[in-house]
């Protein structure tokens, strides 16, 4: 069976974590002083990194090799070639105990882990406890794990991932060191897909590319999940057969209809939305993404200074594109569109007849 391609380009040091240069930075000068924590929290959004950097940091506290070097140790990364480095990269090391909160979530467990954690770590390093979903553990299990995470052994390590911190209890968050995980820019994952297609020698075209990067939504691990679910594709990947294979439309789609909208053109417009239907494409996702596009139109029209930010998802061209955009735009009328597109939004996203809500948004505000 092939291994999946999010586990196969999983990062093997933390200066391959793309996208989190202060987390990096942080957790690097922590190993080079050999001061690495006993408690975090790692938090945000799904496939931004966070079970990848605790496993990295179990490595870091395992590593035979850093242990033995000082030298080696100033670099602040795992070797990856001991036999504790190479345990951890194949999920089989004794030292490294994964829990996931949403099936692991009472109290027993957690007295389970309490027990567990009391017997020294097998050829000595540190025993690394990573609770997935943490937000997903009842009342009771925290209040078991508190006076746990409060003084730990000297050979344990908690590690927290959760994509709700807002439910991890205060008294847990207080005792921890807490690092948030933002999505990747989608500049940073084409980067990322591109290098993975030319080294699985998958023929895909960029504007193909592009759109899966889109469609990750910051997540290197969505996107490298889509781009294994079209490799099947027998020939070139093209930009039309992954918006047919993914089931998303393409970024020129999306740029087309909002210009068609600005400038007032209705009857193209509604022609576009019922091509779109007729494709088959997905037009509740297709809308929240022309409402993205819009509000940067709009917000780029307040202030052209926001041109530097969006350079982490636009290319050049598109930034250009947009920029035409909001200045044939009126400021009023943009946000009045704006606000019916969502409204639209999330009329769609529970109405049978998904195409109804975007055609009326449009009729209610283009003349032409």
């Amino acid at each position: 069976m092939a291994t999946a391609l999010s586990r196969t380009y999983r990062p093997k040091s933390l200066a391959d974590l793309l996208g989190h240069e202060t987390n990096v930075m942080l957790l690097q000068n922590a190993a080079k002083a050999d001061r690495l924590g006993q408690a975090y929290i790692f938090y945000g959004p799904r496939g931004t990194g966070k079970t990848t950097t605790a496993r990295l940091i179990a490595k870091l506290l395992n590593c035979t090799k850093r242990a033995a070097d000082v030298k080696f140790r100033a670099t602040g990364e795992p070797c990856n070639e001991c036999v504790p480095c190479l345990e951890v990269d194949g999920g089989n090391s004794l030292n490294v105990i994964e829990i996931d909160g949403a099936s692991n979530r009472g109290i027993d467990e957690i007295r389970n882990l309490k027990e567990s954690i009391q017997t020294a770590p097998v050829g000595g390093g540190r025993k690394v406890y990573i609770i997935d979903e943490a937000h997903m553990l009842t009342g009771a299990a925290w209040n078991a794990l508190l006076k746990t995470l409060e003084e730990p052994p000297k050979h344990a390590t908690f590690i927290l991932a959760t994509t709700e911190y807002e439910k991890i209890p205060a008294t847990i968050a207080s005792r921890a060191q807490r690092f948030l995980f933002k999505k990747i820019p989608k500049v940073l994952i084409m980067e990322k897909l591109t290098d993975v297609a030319q080294k699985e020698k998958i023929a895909i075209e960029p504007d193909a590319l592009e759109l899966i990067a889109a469609a990750g939504e910051g997540s290197f691990r969505d996107a490298e999940s889509l781009l294994e679910q079209v490799r099947s594709f027998d020939g070139k990947i093209t930009l039309a057969e992954a918006e047919r294979l993914i089931g998303r439309a393409g970024f020129q789609k999306v740029e087309r209809l909002a210009e068609l909208i600005v400038h007032n053109k209705g009857k193209e417009a509604l022609v576009a939305v019922a091509e779109l239907n007729e494709e088959g494409q997905n037009l509740v996702q297709f809308t929240k993404d022309l409402v993205h596009y819009i509000r940067k139109a709009l917000t780029l029209k307040l202030n052209p200074g926001l041109e530097k930010i969006f350079e982490l998802d636009l290319t050049k061209d598109e930034i250009a594109r947009l920029g035409k955009l909001a200045a044939a735009g009126e400021q009023q009328r943009m946000l009045a569109l704006l606000r019916a597109l969502i409204r639209a939004y999330g009329e769609m996203r529970y109405s049978p007849f998904a195409m109804v809500p975007l055609e009326i948004a449009i009729i209610e505000n283009v003349s032409g």
